[in-house]
């Protein structure tokens, strides 16, 4: 055996035999209002590694037995349980896993869920298909009432706007992966300093996606966020529509917030993040790799000033960089690619949930995630929001009494 096989033994030795991290910290940001009506939640977003993913060839840095699914899972409920999250968003949820495991247990708790695995369970036997990872979107049913949920397919949009375009039917199409909305509406317990016999039935909108993992692929990864974004203005205004039909009010998509987290698989810097944060991405952006899309996305996009794509929403993240080092800790790569965006015009961070311990990873050599004390290679996200009604909301009388 070389010298270096030696050291990294010894490495792996003291990682497995580690003591437990300590908790991770509470960080406050704002104090919650005291002299209006409020909704406070909290929201998770966390890529919890299905079992299939989750092998001895990708994270050999991790014993067995630490990496087998009926050892993780039940530490990632424990997590989710521990928390405690009115609104739980996940990635890599096989369909078996989602039915079987977390949809009961969960239920247990108050929450109910939907689900979607990846576009390509549909092509597959039963005995495969439930072995397909997606997305699940779990809420606490004393708060939140479930109206509608949509399914969106980054290939099928792809097929449907390609134009014979060769990148889009050969790069982008190929790509399964989904985002999942719910539009959901707050309960009478959701509310706090509400006036006396009244309370705000305020629609939200809360989208949990999975982007394209390849590094390059940062163009498919752009694309299929900027078609998100379009989808997700679409189903706010059939949703807009369907309130209306359903109690006789003028509910607008603008006055239904919106929530928007996933594994965007894109760093800070990225042309994804930038163009959820700001609204707008430049034409000639370098994620584009100079590939000619342009024609295509001018069909999903508008483009309100010269030789930029825009979006209409006010989201902003609720982390940075500076708080949060990393979502992802593996041996090949740690940075940031899981997000929380949220409504910053009638949404307020209150709080959120800080990192993992970097002392704890450097004493004890943890070089890489799953450990047998972290049990994905992602660390959930966790922010504490106030939401006020919108205006629209207020002045359309969407008001339920006691």
């Amino acid at each position: 055996m070389k010298a270096n096989s030696f050291y990294y033994m010894d490495v792996f030795l003291f990682s497995v035999n580690a003591p437990s991290p300590p908790p991770r910290p509470w960080i406050p940001l704002a104090r919650p209002s005291t002299n209006r009506q409020t909704c406070i939640f909290t929201v998770m977003c966390y890529n919890v590694l299905c079992d299939k993913y989750a092998t001895r060839q990708m994270y050999s840095y991790c014993p067995s037995w630490a990496l087998s699914w009926e050892y993780r899972k039940k530490g990632i409920l424990e997590e989710i349980r521990h928390y405690g999250a009115d609104i739980i968003n996940l990635q890599e949820v096989e369909m078996d896993q989602f039915y079987n495991f977390f949809l009961p247990e969960l239920k247990q708790d108050g929450y109910d869920g939907i689900y979607s695995p990846k576009s390509r369970a549909k092509h597959m036997v039963e005995s495969e298909r439930k072995y397909v990872d997606g997305c699940a979107i779990f809420y606490k049913t004393s708060k939140f009432v479930l109206i509608k949920e949509s399914l969106v397919e980054f290939n099928q949009l792809a097929m449907a706007n390609a134009d014979g375009l060769e990148h889009m039917l050969n790069r982008v199409m190929p790509k399964d992966n989904i985002g999942l909305a719910a539009l959901l509406q707050t309960t009478e317990a959701a509310w706090e300093n509400a006036p006396e016999g009244t309370f705000a039935q305020q629609p939200i909108l809360v989208c949990t996606a999975h982007i394209h993992w390849d590094p390059e692929f940062c163009d498919v990864k752009l694309i299929q966020t900027m078609m998100l974004s379009k989808e997700l203005k679409n189903i706010l205004e059939n949703s807009a529509q369907l309130l209306n039909s359903m109690d006789g009010t003028h509910t607008t998509a603008e006055s239904i917030q919106l929530v928007l987290c996933g594994d965007f698989n894109s760093l800070p810097d990225s042309g994804v993040v930038e163009f959820l944060n700001t609204g707008r991405i430049s034409q000639d952006h370098k994620d584009f790799k100079d590939l000619s899309y342009k024609k295509c996305l001018e069909k999903v996009l508008s483009c309100d000033k010269p030789n930029e794509f825009t979006h209409s929403f006010k989201l902003a993240s609720a982390y940075s960089d500076d708080i949060m080092p990393f979502t992802n800790y593996t041996f090949e790569f740690k940075g940031i690619i899981d997000y929380i965006f949220y409504a910053k015009q009638t949404m307020t961070p209150l709080g959120l949930l800080g990192p993992l311990s970097s002392e704890w990873l450097t004493q004890n050599k943890v070089i890489g995630c799953p450990h047998p004390h972290v049990f994905s290679d992602h660390f959930p996200l966790l922010v504490e929001l106030e939401m006020i009604p919108t205006v629209g909301a207020a002045m359309n009388g969407i008001i339920g009494h006691r």
